[in-house]
């Protein structure tokens, strides 16, 4: 059993596991590199080419590409890495996670203010509860 078959049954969640881990390794290193101005300047000027030096995986690339965080995660990334690729792009965190759950960031902040999601609701993909 992988690592993170048990918790794949969490409906809208994706848990950062060891296999992730591993699987996002060079997706992660490829976000960490933008922590250098020379390197962000680099993929701000031609972003698949300076993918394309990294030895990700095509699905992990298109996710960066497309801004796909949710897609990201689920390839492997780690939300506090993939937050370089934003932060290069200008954008707040809050921004980011909104666009992870479909809401404007006015929505999500508001969301999140009046206590975040509520825990009712779906608890069990296979089970259908």
């Amino acid at each position: 059993m992988n690592d993170h078959e048990e918790f794949d049954d969490i409906p809208g969640t994706t848990v950062f596991t060891t296999q992730r881990s591993r699987q996002g390794f060079q997706l992660n290193q490829f976000c960490m590199s933008l922590m250098k101005p020379e390197n962000r300047e680099r993929f701000r000027a031609d972003e698949r080419a300076y993918l394309d030096e990294w030895p990700m995986t095509e699905a992990q690339k298109l996710a960066v590409l497309a801004r796909d965080y949710n897609a990201a995660i689920a390839e492997g990334g780690n939300i506090y890495f993939l937050a370089k690729i934003f932060a290069t792009d200008g954008q707040s965190f809050q921004q980011a996670a909104a666009s992870m759950t479909g809401m404007t960031s006015d929505e999500y902040a508001a969301m999140m203010l009046s206590g975040g999601r509520s825990p009712e609701g779906q608890r069990s993909i296979k089970e259908g509860r």
